[in-house]
């Protein structure tokens, strides 16, 4: 999954002005105790960030 993508899914299920907050903000423990900007930038794939994301905030399914 390319970065673009999951952004726009993190806009599109957390809204454009909280989904960076987000991730700047909310640790996950599935992420090894980092925030999403964390585990991207420590070289995790996009599109395992956004299964997390998903498992950890209920994503609905067909926004997965």
């Amino acid at each position: 999954m390319r970065l673009t993508i999951f952004w726009e899914r993190m806009a599109d299920h957390f809204g454009p002005g909280y989904a960076d907050t987000f991730a700047r903000d909310h640790v996950m423990a599935e992420l090894g105790g980092r925030t999403v900007h964390e585990a991207l930038n420590s070289g995790w794939e996009a599109k395992d960030v956004w299964r997390v994301v998903c498992a950890v905030m209920n994503v609905p399914g067909e926004k997965r």
